[in-house]
């Protein structure tokens, strides 16, 4: 009987273990949640879309230009963004881009992919219906004719992130959308969501800047929106830039933004003092209208824009393929 007794107990015991390890494990994999932090660091480019000179996207020149990017060594791709020149994509249009990107990277650096805009229920709505698999963040900018408060940008990026499990980063470009989103907003956000792990600072306010890095929370991060800036916001606690010249200058820029992280600054200097003129020159008749002359200059895509985009004026295209010479850039 005592036997008995000893085996009934032994089995229960035995049961009960597993019953218990089963649970925790259960728990574990769907309870707990993890803490979303910033994989997007270092060089980041801001990927263009090349088109034919009959309008439709060159599918083989974007192939081209990953390709290119890759072996230059960045360190993220930013797709579908304001230099993709997205509002003058279809959605079918967007959608095979998005897979041509997945399908080239394979893994090989995370993809932030564009979700933003001014009606607040749609990226919404995007966020639960689309295909995300395969990128790593969403980059959402302020809304932009709408001219929100401070009060209205808070709930919108609020909602956005509480609409999705991938991290967020906030973008804040006010000489596009017309609205400036303060230190104090981009920190409120920062302590209040999980998922938002990073803001792409475009406002050139140095004071902003420094504000948002000197009091930001450990798990949240200033990325550079600016080329000409992102030496000087890397000194300042910067830690990394997203970029319009990484597309022509992979190499070459990804080399100043890694000397500036690691404390290298005369040497990042020295690289930033080279290309001063050309981030002027990529500007000045517009976004992606300079970066686009130099990468066709380079022979990687055609210079083809969308209405109400047009090309570089032929002035500043000449200034481009000369600087373009010198640095023998030709692919």
């Amino acid at each position: 009987m005592k036997n008995n007794y000893f085996h009934a107990f032994f089995y229960f015991s035995l049961f009960t273990f597993h019953f218990l390890s089963y649970l925790c494990k259960q728990n574990f994999n769907t309870s707990i949640p993890t803490m979303a932090h910033n994989k997007f660091k270092g060089l980041g480019v801001a990927l263009v879309t090349p088109f034919k000179p009959t309008g439709e996207v060159d599918y083989t020149a974007l192939r081209r230009l990953l390709d290119y990017q890759l072996a230059g060594g960045v360190d993220f791709l930013c797709v579908l963004g304001t230099t993709s020149e997205a509002p003058c994509l279809t959605d079918d249009e967007k959608q095979r881009i998005k897979d041509v990107v997945r399908e080239r990277v394979q893994g090989q650096v995370p993809i932030l992919l564009g979700c933003g805009g001014n009606n607040t229920a749609a990226i919404v709505h995007s966020l639960q219906h689309d295909d995300f698999t395969g990128i790593d963040g969403i980059l959402s900018v302020c809304p932009y004719y709408n001219k929100p408060s401070q009060e209205g940008l808070y709930q919108h990026f609020r909602t956005i992130a509480a609409a999705t499990s991938l991290p967020v980063v906030l973008y804040n470009v006010p000489g596009r959308v017309g609205v400036n989103m303060t230190a104090e907003t981009t920190l409120r956000l920062a302590r209040d969501c999980e998922n938002i792990v990073a803001i792409k600072e475009a406002s050139g306010n140095f004071t902003q800047i420094d504000d948002i890095i000197k009091n930001k929370p450990e798990n949240f991060d200033v990325i550079s929106g600016d080329d000409g800036i992102t030496f000087p916001l890397i000194t300042l606690g910067a830690v990394g830039v997203i970029s319009v010249i990484g597309n022509a200058l992979p190499k070459e820029f990804s080399r100043m933004v890694r000397l500036a992280l690691q404390g290298d600054y005369d040497a990042a200097r020295h690289i930033h003092h080279q290309f001063t003129e050309l981030f002027k020159l990529l500007f000045v008749d517009g976004n992606p209208a300079g970066v686009k002359a130099m990468l066709s200059s380079m022979g990687l895509i055609d210079n083809e824009l969308r209405l109400p985009l047009v090309p570089a004026r032929i002035t500043t295209m000449g200034e481009i393929a000369s600087i373009v010479k010198a640095l023998n850039l030709h692919v």
